[in-house]
């Protein structure tokens, strides 16, 4: 299938593809005009380039997890299962981060409807 076509099917950009294979993470075989072409396995590989986006993983990230999806061994997962600790570990300091900036907006909200209220109980000049 050619560039478009895996668009399609993926609902992935044009763009996006071409960067994916910039990156190392697909792969095309190119015709003699020099149009890509795609096998039938690549939307799932692309589907899988995206949830490990979704997740919050870096290009150089899934480049360093792809060997084990592609050539699966006692190496490659020792080296996935190692690197994936890591994000998930990155991921949950992003959490508590994200909880502890959610929880000052909270108190902020809260003493911002405290003094409007504050304002409106206020007798009038």
């Amino acid at each position: 299938m050619r560039i478009g076509e895996l668009a399609a099917r993926t609902g992935v950009s044009v763009r996006s593809l071409r960067y994916y294979e910039e990156q190392g993470l697909l792969a095309s075989n190119r015709s003699s005009s020099g149009q890509r072409h795609y096998t039938d396995d690549q939307p799932e590989r692309v589907r899988f380039i995206q949830r490990m986006y979704a997740a919050g993983l870096s290009s150089r990230t899934i480049t360093e997890l792809l060997p084990c999806v592609d050539s699966p061994s006692q190496d490659n997962s020792d080296a996935a299962v190692e690197r994936m600790t890591q994000e998930r570990d990155r991921l949950s300091r992003h959490i508590t981060d994200l909880a502890a900036t959610r929880d000052a907006l909270d108190a902020l909200i809260l003493t911002a409807r405290t003094y409007r209220e504050q304002l409106q109980d206020a007798p009038a000049c």
